[in-house]
């Protein structure tokens, strides 16, 4: 990649990332090894591998990353995500989710513990130096929160700090009770680079311009950013007291009228926490102009889904793709170089575009 990137630490001076960013192929290439591949990754629900001696094999940020990962629990019931692709000869070892005791790849017969560990293979017995270490599948990093799980294929960060951080202030909820809403949840598909669907979801600048409804429940003066390592939180603070969280004593924000909690985890992960639950948003990259968004709505209390900042999602994105689709034509014109960031108020940007050039520059 021949382009160099730097956006300067004191948001005061700073100049967004150019306009090629958001349009050159080469950029978009290298997004793939330099920062997804060395990122944490949602997976989903605990359940995709729920009782003992079971697999469930899936495509990581299928069309972009098109990693084949394989999710296992062995006989002991410990989890394992794994690659899915045979050390023989590169055939795909599971094809469908479910109960096995063995992977046998179909291919040759080669066979593997649920674990990854090499097993067996036929007509090997004259191989020299047969097994090695690199006849087990690729283990890759597992973490879980609450039922939560996240794969890390060469992470350059460590996403218990992530957890622990975000636990600061929703740890009081019960992650473990929160059942999916398959009605509430849907994969959407923006006509824009994934980083400008960030990028728009990094700032409460633009609510009471984009968002008139949403704008009527948040108390737009005392909305606030809080920045972290690879992660940062909004707080949206509620206009009334109709739908705030109950916090209990002791938390960090206890007395105060929260209505919402969003948290982004580089690069492309959304966690939206409304006193009904939890949507989680992946941004999944497609195109230079082309992004699918997955939402996954995940309900604890449904007395409150229709009360407050989380009761009308669905408008709430149909309006920000309006605007972020009008910013990838606005990309595209050769008089816009870059923009400055109002220092009040898009924190967040900043810091999002401060970690694409520092790992792009790694």
């Amino acid at each position: 990649m021949s382009a160099k990137f730097f956006v300067h630490p004191d948001i005061t001076k700073a100049e967004t990332l150019p306009a090629s960013f958001y349009r050159d192929p080469e950029v978009f290439e290298a997004i793939k090894d330099k920062i997804f591949l060395t990122s944490w990754h949602w997976i989903g629900h605990r359940d995709l591998v729920e009782t003992p001696q079971h697999v469930h094999p899936f495509i990581l940020l299928e069309d972009f990353l098109n990693e084949p990962l394989l999710l296992t629990k062995d006989a002991s019931g410990n989890m394992h995500c794994l690659s899915n692709v045979c050390t023989h000869r590169g055939n795909l070892v599971a094809n469908s989710s479910g109960k096995t005791k063995k992977l046998i790849c179909g291919y040759h017969g080669r066979r593997f513990q649920l674990d990854g560990t090499f097993e067996h293979m036929p007509e090997f017995k004259d191989a020299k130096d047969f097994p090695r270490p690199c006849d087990n599948l690729h283990k890759f990093s597992l973490r879980h929160w609450g039922p939560f799980l996240f794969a890390g294929l060469n992470p350059s960060f460590e996403f218990q700090k992530v957890i622990d951080t975000m636990n600061e202030r929703v740890g009081f909820l019960p992650l473990n009770e929160f059942k999916l809403d398959e009605s509430r949840s849907k994969d959407y598909y923006v006509n824009a680079h994934w980083a400008l669907y960030c990028d728009n979801y990094l700032e409460g600048f633009h609510i009471p311009f984009v968002h008139e409804d949403l704008n009527a429940v948040l108390d737009y003066g005392n909305y606030d950013t809080v920045l972290h390592e690879h992660l940062n939180v909004q707080i949206g603070y509620a206009d009334g007291t109709d739908a705030i969280f109950d916090l209990p004593e002791g938390h960090i924000d206890y007395g105060k009228k929260i209505a919402a909690y969003y948290y982004w985890v580089f690069p492309n992960i959304m966690f939206n926490f409304y006193p009904w639950g939890l949507s989680v948003n992946i941004v999944q990259p497609l195109a230079v102009d082309r992004t699918k968004v997955s939402f996954r709505s995940y309900v604890y209390d449904s007395s409150k889904l229709e009360k407050g900042a989380g009761s009308i999602l669905h408008k709430v994105e149909m309006e920000d793709e309006e605007v972020v689709e009008g910013v990838q034509k606005g990309v595209r014109s050769q008089f816009y170089k870059s923009g400055r960031f109002a220092p009040t108020r898009e924190q967040g940007v900043h810091h999002f575009h401060r970690l694409l050039a520092q790992f792009l520059e790694a």
